[in-house]
């Protein structure tokens, strides 16, 4: 397998990383706070981890953050090198800078994740990954050792578009639960009996029957918390916006991952919000 490097370094990144190193590819990271991760190497700055690395993965948190390391990376020599960008951010940052990275010698593709560190870890996560199919194969063996699950779905930028859909859904289903537990609460259903005939029946979905136990309190760990899924939230809108289509279902998502914020719920996995819903009704 190529030389990895990572840029970035919080749950995601570091997640990406600890796997690919498990894998048994040499992975470097690099982050501008200086953070590392154990197991796996630490460059001192971006040029070594460049010089260190043939694919590039970039794990950062928004917008501003993927533009200035892009824009940082392009001084480099850069001949070769395969940028993978997997941050959930607007895919016309991307786009716009690939003649830039073409001229430089180098590929560029977008790979945006669908799930949280814990399914990177496990392995059940998601790329959808919009690139060239030269580009596109070349990837493959990079992200199917992170998970098997990598869905090539059209050119640069098209990654994201099937993110937004796919995680959309997931964040309107939610506020969708959100709105109507409270009906089974003041009907007399208890959370568990109401979730217990949505999971078995054709409302059911594989994210809420993994999410129960964290519903319940059983399981107590946060795949990925309610600010972070409002942070998508706005990505995801501008995205849909850029093809046509604003969304008024996310809007409305959006607005109820705020109340849940503003009391205090930033920092719980989104299942917290669902309970709170159901309890508080």
């Amino acid at each position: 397998m190529e030389r990895i490097g990572v840029l970035g370094l919080g749950r995601m990144g570091s997640a990406m990383a600890r796997k690919l190193a498990a894998s048994g590819a040499t992975v470097t990271g690099w982050t501008r706070s200086g953070r590392t991760v154990d197991g796996v190497a630490a460059a001192p700055d971006l040029a070594a981890l460049v010089q260190a690395s043939d694919t590039l993965i970039l794990s950062l948190y928004d917008d501003a953050a993927v533009t200035e390391t892009l824009d940082a990376l392009l001084p480099h020599d850069l001949a070769g090198r395969l940028i993978l960008e997997t941050s959930t951010v607007v895919p016309q940052i991307l786009i716009d800078r690939a003649g830039a990275f073409a001229a430089k010698g180098a590929q560029v593709a977008d790979a945006p994740v669908s799930g949280g560190p814990e399914m990177v870890a496990a392995g059940t996560c998601g790329f959808f990954l919009g690139a060239d199919p030269e580009v596109a194969e070349r990837a493959m063996p990079v992200l199917t050792a992170i998970s098997p699950r990598v869905l090539h779905m059209g050119s640069l930028g098209v990654g994201m578009a099937m993110k937004t859909i796919n995680n959309a859904m997931l964040q309107i289903y939610i506020a969708g639960l959100c709105e109507m537990l409270p009906i089974a609460k003041r009907a007399g259903i208890s959370m568990e009996d109401a979730l217990g005939v949505l999971i078995s029946g054709p409302a059911g979905t594989p994210f809420l029957r993994d999410r129960m136990p964290r519903i319940t309190g059983a399981d107590q760990t946060v795949g990925f918390t309610l600010k972070g899924i409002q942070g998508d939230n706005e990505v995801f809108r501008r995205v849909a916006e850029s093809y046509g289509f604003p969304s008024a279902t996310l809007e409305i998502a959006g607005k109820g991952h705020a109340r849940q914020i503003e009391r205090g719920l930033g920092a719980q996995d989104p299942a917290v919000a669902i309970a709170a819903a159901y309890r508080d009704a």
